[in-house]
């Protein structure tokens, strides 16, 4: 059911009292609210496996593992892990200093909005809502309008695990997100396209609140011609059927030496036929696509691309769905390298040194992840020190996901701002410096007041003058 659009501003007025009133402060009450999560996540699966599987096809396992027990599983580690994240700290400041008893307090940054995207609708709404709780804040879930079963499903059970008055469900399309965006917050967090982002930072920026953005992008992989092309293309090809490759990291474009092009394509058709011996257009363990608009989309792309179908995915535009298609031979201007491409299609471009690799690369917006495949330690730092990504991942694609103590964000056209764990408590803390000034500290701080004598003058300014050590090149 739609919001209404008139309620929303009350319920952001609810929940910034609920805020001020200090409800959210103590730390047992925030840990209650995240194992209250978790227990939604696991006593609710399977309404939640029944809503992905109506809206996107979403095999079941592939549900238990990477939306529901990855919520589950950041949300007691963050409970477990909050009282040491929360400490007050006291940094370590000159001996003068210490009397004046330097700390920083963490405190939370007050109402947010946490909007996300349809392809992993669970983990993606709760992995944010997670650190705004552990942080103390309440918060506005505005889950995608594509995925309608499950967004309903959220109105219907956050109630019965956590406080209304504390994180409510607004759902809706363009008018409910265009209101809730008039609307001052401490803090947004959006998942999504970089053409909605702009949308959401324009909202933004009228009342100075701080955002982040979790976008994408076309995120390529590198393929050393030494590795080993066979389990390159294994787990390239798992990366890329995760939810169809609907999701921001994706393998979305392949770099690979000339000479080592068909002995990859002839890896992932191998690997293809072991996976689905059947073909995926009927599988079980294959998602689909989110709507007929991202279906023609796709088609759209393989329809004008110059390069070669090398395997060819079947399609099913009344089912939405669309096989694994591989195309070789992609060259720079072919329409499966204009967009990101959020699904099932993956273009080889051939390449004649890692050095063309490397340029064809930084040529383009940087991107949310790049992926390389090497074991040559001289050609991973190249990548380290000679391209920019949001995060760099050797030998293997999507699996970095599963390390939640790693910080996870794009950087450019990829989006900003870090989260997991603790970096996403860190997003909706704010570091809270103080200092006690004691009466007893008078006799220090005389030299500070006006008039100043010409001693003072030199104290004052001692700073100056500090030695700077010599240093050449």
């Amino acid at each position: 059911m739609t919001t209404l659009v008139s309620k929303i501003p009350q319920i952001r007025d609810t929940l910034r009292a609920t805020f001020r009133s200090g409800l959210t402060r103590p730390i047992a009450w925030r840990q209650h609210q995240l194992y209250q999560i978790a227990r939604m996540a696991q006593n609710e699966r399977e309404l939640i496996c029944d809503a992905l599987k109506k809206d996107l096809g979403k095999p079941k396992t592939e549900v238990l593992m990477n939306e529901i027990g990855s919520t589950i599983e950041i949300a007691v580690k963050s409970a477990q892990r909050l009282p040491e994240w929360a400490k007050t700290e006291y940094p370590e400041v000159a001996d003068w200093q210490k009397p004046w008893n330097p700390t920083i307090y963490k405190a939370p940054r007050g109402t947010v909005l946490i909007i996300s995207p349809w392809n992993y609708p669970m983990i993606l709404t709760f992995q944010p809502l997670i650190g705004a709780i552990a942080a103390g804040c309440t918060a506005v879930l505005k889950p995608s309008e594509l995925v309608p079963t499950f967004s309903q499903l959220l109105e219907e059970i956050v109630p019965k695990y956590l406080d209304p008055n504390v994180c409510r469900v607004v759902n809706g399309a363009v008018p409910e997100t265009s209101k809730l965006l008039e609307l001052q917050w401490d803090h947004i967090f959006y998942t999504g396209n970089g053409r909605v982002a702009r949308i959401v930072a324009s909202a933004a920026v009228k009342h100075l609140t701080p955002l982040s953005l979790e976008l994408g992008g076309k995120s390529p992989v590198i393929i050393d011609s030494a590795y080993d092309i066979d389990l390159a293309a294994k787990r390239i090809l798992w990366g890329k059927c995760n939810n169809a490759g609907q999701i921001c990291v994706a393998p979305d474009y392949i770099l690979v030496q000339r000479d080592k092009q068909d002995e990859l394509v002839k890896a992932f058709q191998k690997h293809y036929n072991a996976f689905f011996p059947d073909g995926a257009l009927d599988s079980p363990l294959f998602g689909s696509i989110v709507s007929e608009l991202h279906h023609k989309r796709l088609t759209s792309l393989l329809s004008r691309t110059k390069g070669e179908i090398v395997l060819q995915g079947r399609a099913d535009a009344a089912r939405r769905r669309l096989e694994p298609t591989i195309v070789k031979d992609v060259a720079d201007g072919d329409s499966l390298l204009e967009e990101e491409i959020f699904g099932p299609i993956l273009p080889i471009v051939p390449v004649d040194s890692l050095d063309q690799a490397i340029d064809f690369v930084n040529a383009r917006s940087h991107p949310l992840v790049l992926y390389a495949f090497s074991d040559n330690e001289s050609m991973k730092q190249r990548l380290v020190s000679e391209t920019q990504s949001g995060g760099i991942v050797f030998n293997d694609t999507f699996q970095h996901l599963a390390v939640s103590e790693l910080p996870f964000a794009g950087v450019g056209e990829s989006g900003y701002g870090y989260q997991f764990m603790k970096y996403t408590y860190d997003t909706f803390t704010q570091l809270r410096s103080s200092i006690d000034m004691p009466k007893g500290a008078e006799q220090h701080l005389a030299i500070r007041y006006p008039p100043h004598s010409e001693e003072a003058v030199k104290a004052l300014t001692a700073a100056v003058y500090t030695p700077i050590p010599s240093s050449h090149l």
